[in-house]
């Protein structure tokens, strides 16, 4: 196995376009696992990690533009207002030292669907910046997950950044785990408001062969949102409608049996899941907008 230790990012999209097969590693959690535990055994490793530019991040008047290589650490610290689904997920990453080193490029690169980031970055409705030699494009997230770990960089393409619209209402996280840090998701929910456009984006993990959205759940809801004026109303969105919500999420998983948890309780909890973060994400907007009406 060679060592690839660009100094550039022009460095660094030579030595892909050279070597299609090296494998990108900047903070590490997720390649030297497969590598220690001798499922990888790639031709080469890129370090990253001279590249600047990867580890930095730009707040613009609508959207975040994230480094691939960010450290989770970072995001909890520094865009919690900005990006509240993604920090809420961020925090629930493995352990400090992990959350030091790991990014959310490292996620979206290894594609599994157990990722942390991977629900929040569907919730908030993500582009991914992928570029080689031959141009730079953005993969929408919808379209980001091609398989079980498989997604749609070109074998000469690496991942630059991630573009994420700032939240205009609440967003929330929640998973499943067997104990309270240092593991692997169960299941995993993120929920999204969005007043400006009146809609709901939902994002589940471990659930399925990739990343998902509950997409019947979300049309439900936000035609019950509309139809019912709870945008403008802010009342209690009723149980009825929480259940349904939930029983639609739960019917979007496609999961599997394994030591983490059987198929059956995944579809479960995935439900509870998204009742939860429904109510608590609709109780944030109504808190909001009752602060507002009383400012005004």
């Amino acid at each position: 196995m060679d060592f690839l230790r660009p100094a550039s990012w022009e460095e660094a999209l030579a030595a892909k376009a050279e070597h299609p097969t090296a494998v990108p590693i900047a903070g590490g959690t997720d390649v030297m696992v497969e590598i220690n535990f001798d499922h990888r055994r790639p031709d080469y490793l890129m370090d990253l990690n001279r590249i600047g530019d990867l580890s930095e991040w730009e707040a613009g008047e609508d959207t975040v533009r994230l480094g691939a290589s960010v450290p989770y650490t970072k995001i909890m610290e520094n865009l919690r207002t900005e990006l509240p689904g993604l920090a809420l997920a961020s925090h629930t990453v493995a352990s400090p030292q992990i959350r030091n080193r790991g990014g959310v490029g490292g996620n979206l690169g290894t594609a599994s669907p157990a990722g942390d980031a991977h629900p929040a970055l569907l919730a908030a409705g993500a582009e991914v910046e992928v570029e080689s030699v031959r141009g730079a494009r953005r993969i929408p997230i919808d379209e980001f997950y091609t398989g079980v770990k498989r997604n749609a960089l070109a074998p000469d393409e690496l991942i630059r950044a991630v573009h994420i619209k700032k939240a205009d209402g609440p967003q929330q996280f929640s998973k499943v785990g067997t104990r309270n840090a240092m593991v692997i998701a169960v299941c995993a929910f993120g929920l999204a408001l969005h007043p400006e456009t009146r809609t709901v984006r939902t994002g589940i993990g471990s659930a399925a062969p990739t990343p998902v959205r509950a997409k019947a759940a979300e049309e439900f809801l936000n035609a019950a949102l509309e139809e019912g004026g709870f945008w403008d109303n802010g009342k209690i969105i009723t149980p009825s409608v929480a259940k349904q919500f939930a029983d639609l999420c739960s019917a979007a998983c496609n999961p599997i049996d394994d030591v983490r948890g059987t198929a059956s309780y995944r579809r479960h909890a995935v439900g509870v899941l998204a009742r939860r973060t429904l109510t608590w994400t609709w109780e944030s907007y109504r808190g909001t907008r009752r602060a507002s009406e009383g400012a005004a």
